[in-house]
């Protein structure tokens, strides 16, 4: 059973770097054809892709996050991580981690998710 848990801050100030660590166990990341991605969800809106790192560390964003979005990983520690920088109040969140089974949007295992919130 593959297990996912989103790590970091809860709260930051508009401007900051957002950093969130997902550690990824009962699976690598570097098996074939997955994809572990970052989604968040606003209060009161949908699901937002934000991007993923591939099986071969290849990654892919969202367009309208791009310039502010990373992801990167650490394949001795079985863990990707997110960095989103100069956060504003829009950034309030819950962010979750994932896997995607082809890179096709489907989603078979999701961390909890982790609230953070942006406010001076």
């Amino acid at each position: 059973q593959v297990q996912l848990q989103e790590s970091g801050p809860g709260l930051l100030k508009p401007s900051q770097t957002l950093s969130l660590t997902c550690t990824v166990s009962g699976g690598s990341i570097t098996a074939s054809s997955y994809f572990w991605s970052w989604i968040r969800q606003s209060p009161g809106k949908g699901l937002e892709w934000m991007g993923a790192i591939a099986f071969s560390g290849s990654t892919y964003y969202s367009p309208s996050l791009k310039s502010r979005t990373s992801i990167s990983r650490d394949t001795s520690k079985n863990q990707f991580t997110l960095r989103l920088t100069s956060v504003t109040p829009e950034d309030t969140a819950v962010y979750y981690c994932a896997r995607d089974t082809a890179g096709g949007g489907e989603f078979d295992f999701w961390g909890q998710g982790t609230q953070v919130t942006v406010s001076s």
